[in-house]
């Protein structure tokens, strides 16, 4: 039911992955869906922590493109290029190493960069065959030739694509396309707790407001908690050095000192 609803309803895909998760959270494709939805819905937050948690149980780095532009979202692109600079990003599937470009470019984009995130795309290469992932590079380059100004150069980025081909590069479906159907919500029923499950998801009530420029991120039963998942990331200190480089100038890292004591007193 989520992967029919993403593309036509992505608030109402959101809503059933959320059900799922409720009824099999330590199940990864559950995990995946909800992050998923979450990253369409614009929850950056919660997606990333819910694609860290699949990360963690079934070992795939994937989605390294979504959780590199979810970073972008957050208003940290120094992160998403971090993260396109891990180990974990040279494992990725050829036409994911695009999309993690294609990321990459749009962070230097949001810092001002653009011609090094012209320079991004153009050190791109395609899989043969891959027509919508070239239209996507293609569609990164005009957004870039237009942030430059560049009107013309604009448009002859587009020039060898349908307008068909555009649509569906910029992230536009209709509702007729097909989709696989994966149903999350049937033959999913609670699954007893371990030991080894609370420790797991102990501490899942964390509030990560302090990431969520929006604060739309709503903590589901089942979720990892940030902090152990964190220190099983392989790409978290490649993301730290990201932050010590170009610190945060929104004041993050104070609230998060700030949670940090209150978690202590607690304690």
């Amino acid at each position: 039911m989520v992967a029919r609803l993403i593309d036509v309803d992505p608030e109402l895909a959101y809503e059933h992955a959320q059900e799922a998760v409720r009824r099999g959270g330590r199940v990864d494709i559950v995990r995946e869906a909800a992050g998923l939805a979450a990253y369409r819905t614009g929850r950056y937050a919660e997606a990333l922590r819910e694609l860290r948690t699949v990360r963690r149980l079934n070992g795939s780095s994937e989605h390294l493109p979504v959780m590199a532009d979810c970073e972008r979202g957050l208003e940290r692109p120094e992160r998403a290029i971090a993260l396109a600079a891990t180990p974990e990003a040279e494992t990725l599937e050829p036409s994911a190493k695009v999309e993690l470009a294609i990321v990459v470019s749009g962070a230097r984009g949001d810092l001002g960069e653009l011609d090094a995130a012209l320079a991004v795309l153009d050190q791109i290469e395609v899989p043969r065959g891959e027509r919508l992932l070239e239209a996507r590079v293609a569609v990164a380059r005009s957004l870039v030739h237009e942030a430059a100004g560049r009107p013309d150069a604009a448009a002859h980025a587009l020039a060898g694509f349908t307008a068909d081909e555009i649509r569906a590069a910029s992230g536009e479906v209709d509702e007729e396309d097909d989709v696989v159907v994966y149903d999350l919500t049937e033959e999913l029923v609670p699954e007893p707790e371990t030991p080894d499950d609370a420790a797991a998801t102990e501490g899942d009530d964390t509030d990560t407001s302090a990431d969520t420029p929006r604060g739309d991120a709503q903590v589901a039963d089942g979720e990892s908690d940030d902090a152990a998942l964190e220190a099983d990331d392989p790409t978290s200190g490649a993301t730290q050095t990201a932050e010590a480089v170009a610190p945060d100038e929104r004041g993050d890292a104070p609230e998060d000192d700030a949670e940090t004591d209150s978690t202590e007193d607690e304690k």
